[in-house]
C-alpha cells in the first residue's frame, strides 16, 4: 500500500485534522442527544422534588470513545449541557468493551418478551 501522507503540505494535513475534529464533534453531540433523549423517555432527565437521583451508568462500546479523548470529552459536556447541572451529578458515561454485544443480547431479550407479551393478549 502507497502511502500519500507524506507528500501532502502542512497545510492540508492541519485542515484534514480540523476537518476530522469537527465531524468528531458533531458524531459526539449527537450521541449526547441520543443519550439525552432515552434518558428523558426514562425520566431521568431531572431530579425529583425532594428525592435523591438514583445514579445513571451508560455504558460506551467503539475504539472512538474509548481512544479519541476529544470525543468523550465533547460528548460528556454536551450530555453535560442538555441535562443541567444537577442532573448530570447523577449520569456517568464509561467505556464498556463489548458492550455493543451485551447490548445485542439485552435488546434481544427484551423483544423476545415483547413479542411473549404481545402473544397471550
Amino acid at each position: 500500500m502507497n502511502s500519500q501522507v507524506p507528500t501532502t503540505s502542512l497545510k492540508i494535513r492541519k485542515v484534514v485534522i480540523s476537518l476530522c475534529n469537527i465531524i468528531a464533534t458533531r458524531g459526539a453531540r449527537l450521541s449526547a442527544a441520543g443519550i439525552y433523549g432515552i434518558l428523558k423517555k426514562i425520566g431521568r432527565d431531572m431530579p425529583k422534588d425532594g428525592e435523591t437521583q438514583e445514579k445513571s451508568v451508560i455504558a460506551m462500546d467503539g475504539g472512538l470513545f474509548e481512544h479519541y479523548t476529544q470525543f468523550s470529552e465533547c460528548m460528556e459536556s454536551s450530555l453535560n449541557e442538555l441535562l443541567g447541572e444537577e442532573a448530570s451529578e447523577s449520569v456517568e458515561v464509561i467505556h464498556s468493551n463489548d458492550g455493543s454485544g451485551v447490548g445485542a443480547a439485552i435488546l434481544a431479550a427484551s423483544h423476545s418478551q415483547y413479542l411473549e407479551d404481545s402473544e397471550t393478549n
